[in-house]
């Protein structure tokens, strides 16, 4: 039989017929919990209890039976239950937890993911070929997730995701088209897409707007559209109408009168009379659908026919806010026009401007010509009134003139 040692200041141990000693104590919940393991002398046991009230008075202890739940079965739950997710948002962090994450760490339980079991999870993908791209969506899922069971279930008492540089991707840089090349790809779309390629360009507008715009979204002159919807492409709910992706989505945007005629005539063509009635449809009047504009439409055709090939749709958007950074527009008006909450994406676009770059190199090279012509000139000026100071002395000294305050009086 067990020997009890007593009741401590926090905490019991008692010695076992096998010699070792277990611990144990009340939890913050009242509820009595033994040491995850037992121990050689009763000094380590008692080195156990004092972590653990220690962590308990700094409010970081966590439940270590909280911390058996499996991590597939704990981001399952997370992605259910996160507020405001979009739709294919939800559908995206399905999908990397199911193909890249569960198959490896989905069975480990939360109190045992440590940094290296994650970095050793990165390397091993990378090896076989995931792109850091996709690895970079997952790490940052994964550390949102892990932050929950830190700060709001108290489940751990540090996220593991420490992997330095994890949740960094690289994209390739995207083409910008010039003004030409766009014109050039709309007139060898067929007609009823022109204007939609023209708009989505001048217009900065995404693919899930773009598509989802009505004839009342458009002003009677075409010299503007309101974003007001965007659709939103469900694998399990087909085609979703809903809000642009952020608050700042929902805009306004002035149609530059350059294209107006163009959006004119397509409202008069191809889009039917009731003002709910989409602007831009396939051939036989229903929605369009990425893959189908892909193929049936030949857009991936078009765009190497004209030498652009692996030019995407959004690259139209993405040509678009750059030309509307280079002409000088402030970030928050860029902001404005991209739909976007956040500056950062205005800032990288002002920043990849090299024309605006080199326009404000050859402001600054005109300033120190300036500088250097003026200073020029002031030396000239100083050099001829030294020269004309020094003949004035020698002439009074030879005359015997007194000095005066300013100088020698002849």
């Amino acid at each position: 039989m067990a020997r009890n040692k007593g009741r401590r200041r926090f905490g019991w141990v008692r010695t076992l017929p096998s010699g070792r000693v277990q611990a144990s104590y009340l939890g913050p919940d009242g509820k009595r919990r033994n040491a995850p393991n037992t121990f050689a002398t009763e000094t380590d046991a008692d080195k156990y209890l004092g972590n653990v009230e220690s962590l308990i008075m700094r409010d970081e202890w966590t439940d270590p039976l909280r911390g058996r739940i499996k991590f597939g079965d704990y981001a399952a739950v997370w992605i259910t239950e996160r507020p405001g997710l979009r739709t294919r948002t939800i559908e995206l962090y399905r999908w990397l937890l199911n193909k890249h994450i569960n198959p490896y760490l989905g069975e480990v339980e939360l109190g045992k993911l440590k940094t290296p079991l994650i970095r050793q999870w990165r390397a091993e993908r990378l090896a076989v070929g995931v792109s850091e791209l996709v690895l970079a969506k997952c790490y940052r899922l994964m550390r949102a997730v892990l932050n929950t069971a830190v700060d709001e279930d108290k489940i751990l008492a540090r996220n593991p995701c420490k992997v330095r540089g994890a949740d960094k991707e690289e994209s390739p840089e995207r083409p910008v088209l010039t003004v030409a090349q766009v014109f050039q790809l709309a007139d060898r779309m067929p007609v009823r897409f022109r204007a939609m390629v023209l708009l989505t360009t001048f217009a900065s507008l995404r693919w899930g707007e773009v598509t989802a715009l009505r004839r009342c979204d458009i002003a009677k002159d075409a010299s503007s559209v309101s974003i007001t919807r965007s659709h939103v492409e469900s694998h399990t709910r087909g085609l979703v109408v809903g809000p642009p992706k952020s608050r700042a989505g929902v805009r306004t945007l002035t149609i530059p009168t350059a294209v107006r005629a163009d959006i004119l005539s397509h409202l008069e063509k191809y889009t039917a009379g009731a003002q709910d009635a989409l602007v831009f449809t396939g051939e036989q009047g229903g929605a369009l659908r990425r893959p189908n504009f892909n193929q049936r439409v030949k857009w991936t055709a078009t765009v190497a026919a004209v030498g652009l090939k692996g030019v995407h749709f959004h690259d139209l958007r993405h040509s678009g806010n750059t030309w509307a950074a280079q002409v000088g527009t402030s970030t928050k008006d860029l902001m404005a026009r991209m739909g976007h909450n956040d500056m950062r994406a205005a800032i990288i676009y002002q920043h990849a401007s090299s024309e605006a770059d080199q326009a404000i190199a050859d402001r600054l090279s005109e300033r120190v010509d300036k500088h250097r012509g003026t200073s020029k000139g002031n030396s000239t000026k100083r050099r001829k009134r030294g020269a004309e100071t020094t003949t004035a002395r020698r002439v009074c000294s030879r005359q015997g003139a007194r000095p005066s305050l300013f100088g020698y009086k002849l």
